[in-house]
């Protein structure tokens, strides 16, 4: 695979990603799984994203996300599924993902051309996408393709979310990165949302945020402003080379022209939705 081709993929992933991931914004959802009697927030979060492994313990929740703090977990996982099985609230998410993309990109697109041709062109994608050592993806991908173009391409979105999502998590743990250590070197990238907003939504104190980075400047991943290094630079390149190429398969299968026509579409898509305001604005630099 060459840079090109790597580069290619990743776009279309950028393009395509937003069309899942901007369900976890809007209150379209969280309506739908507070009827059910989950908390918003947090707890409708891990359930919502976890339902498709079933009525999974904080423990599956924690290895499966990764760099949440498994105290943080516990506070919602397994409670959550007292209150909604996970069938009720896979139900409830995709009913929250019809709503969320009729407001915001109304009927005339949802009925377009253009969105079947999406819908179609992602759905290919997925058939190269691999299940081994991928288990959001896998259990999503053992769930029924919704029957309107629309839905069929948010589902497919969220395949290829979790599949290029797994095989990040492995190249973290391949560079030796714990949760919270991949949450701190991103940051240090100053291309990352605060360390606050970081320590608040993902359950870490300031106190293990101190300690983890500490530790990368221990192992000269940060320098003692909390700056990147030219080694941990490096080796956050190595591991976006490294989920490049875990993800590759995908877009290689779908081929260039078609990649690239994915990419256009799911763009345009994915511009409607920040236009309307589906991503809340996030302050980003140093925290």
């Amino acid at each position: 695979m060459t840079s090109y081709e790597a580069s290619a993929g990743r776009h279309c992933h950028d393009a395509v990603g937003p069309l899942h991931s901007c369900v976890y914004f809007a209150p379209e959802r969280q309506d739908e799984l507070a009827a059910l009697g989950l908390e918003p927030g947090a707890m409708a979060y891990f359930a919502g994203r976890a339902a498709p492994l079933g009525a999974v313990g904080a423990g599956t929740v924690t290895a499966t996300f990764y760099n949440f703090n498994p105290e943080h977990v516990k506070r919602y996982i397994p409670a959550a599924w007292a209150l909604a099985t996970p069938e009720a609230v896979l139900a409830a998410r995709l009913r929250g993902a019809d709503r969320t993309l009729r407001r915001l990109l109304g009927e005339e697109a949802l009925t377009s051309k253009e969105m079947a041709e999406a819908a179609e062109l992602a759905m290919r994608a997925t058939e190269a996408c691999r299940r081994e050592a991928r288990p959001l993806y896998a259990a999503n991908a053992d769930l029924p393709v919704p029957g309107e173009p629309h839905l069929t391409l948010w589902h497919a979105a969220t395949l290829l979310r979790e599949h290029r999502g797994d095989g990040h998590l492995a190249a973290l743990a391949v560079a030796g990165l714990s949760g919270i250590e991949a949450l701190v070197l991103h940051n240090a990238t100053g291309k990352a949302p605060t360390s606050a907003l970081f320590m608040r939504t993902r359950g870490w104190s300031a106190r293990q945020w101190a300690d983890a980075r500490d530790g990368l400047r221990e192992r000269g991943l940060l320098d003692e402003a909390g700056e990147l290094t030219k080694a941990g630079a490096a080796l956050r390149g190595e591991a976006e080379a490294l989920t490049d190429r875990l993800d590759a398969a995908p877009y290689d299968h779908l081929g260039a022209a078609a990649t690239a026509r994915l990419t256009e579409l799911a763009g345009g898509f994915t511009a409607t939705l920040r236009a309307a305001g589906a991503f809340p604005a996030v302050h980003f630099g140093k925290g």
